[in-house]
């Protein structure tokens, strides 16, 4: 029996799937055309010069794309590096101040990042962060790490320490007992995290920008030029290739995190 709320529930559903996939389908049609006046309902003709404008390697794409990837898969290791011992000492242990410090973890959210990046640009050109990758990686973890300190902080409450001090019971050191006991129960915290961090850095033009000095090229810094220009095509055509390599390190990840729990749970099985 189809109840009211069924119905209701039912409708919101596609309502959202709808209002997702709309979008998207718009921004196709766009990326294969350059042509579709008010009010057709359809292009009034079809090509491929966008797709053929982002492959050819003058136009430095490709490099971008990299160089995006290679930034951002840096930030999310250095963030998680840092993340992890924060997020446990937040999420497991109680000490003096520990309010204020949750308060001050999420102040880069909080301050517009251009009054931070402003800042701090005087040090970075006083150490020589300017106009370089390091630099960049750097900047970008001040929007990256309040996400993943919070994820994992949450995770790390969830979990309680009472395994790991069994595992130091039965004889476990530290590093033994975070190898084997700590890391394969936070594994999802880590993969939203990553994810987060990867997506937070990876769509980064204004810190890029500040700190990058235009000598480091990213993505974003092809991509939004292309928007403000008006040109449809090419910017539906960089937005989609944008959404993609997000879903491919998506996609990468959570096949790498999905074989190393196997992997634990073959061994401890």
């Amino acid at each position: 029996m189809i109840t009211t709320a069924k119905v209701i529930r039912t409708t919101l559903i596609y309502i959202l799937l709808l209002s997702l996939i709309l979008p998207l389908m718009v921004l196709v049609i766009w990326s294969f055309t350059n042509d579709w006046p008010w009010p057709k309902l359809f292009p009034q003709s079809f090509t491929l010069e966008g797709w053929k404008y982002f492959i050819n390697p003058v136009n430095g794409a490709w490099d971008a794309l990299q160089s995006s990837f290679l930034i951002g898969i840096g930030v999310t290791l250095l963030a998680l590096l840092v993340s992890i011992p924060a997020a446990k000492a937040l999420g497991l242990y109680d000490f003096p101040g520990k309010r204020l410090i949750n308060i001050l973890v999420l102040a880069p959210i909080i301050i517009p990042p251009l009054a931070v990046t402003m800042g701090i640009h005087i040090n970075f050109m006083k150490y020589g962060l300017t106009d370089n990758v390091i630099g960049v990686m750097i900047v970008h973890l001040i929007p990256c790490i309040p996400y993943s300190i919070r994820i994992l902080t949450n995770v790390f409450e969830a979990m309680g320490d009472k395994l790991e001090l069994q595992a130091k019971v039965l004889g476990a050191n530290s590093w033994q007992t975070f190898i084997y006991v700590t890391l394969p129960l936070i594994y999802p915290g880590i993969f939203s995290a990553g994810i987060m961090v990867f997506i937070i850095s990876f769509s980064q033009y204004l810190l890029t920008f500040l700190i990058g000095g235009g000598q480091v090229v990213t993505f974003p810094m092809v991509l939004f030029p292309l928007v403000k220009s008006g040109d449809r095509m090419l910017a539906a055509v960089y937005s989609w290739v944008f959404i993609i390599a997000a879903l491919i390190f998506t996609l990468v990840m959570e096949r790498i995190f999905k074989q190393d729990q196997n992997k634990n749970q073959a061994f401890y099985m």
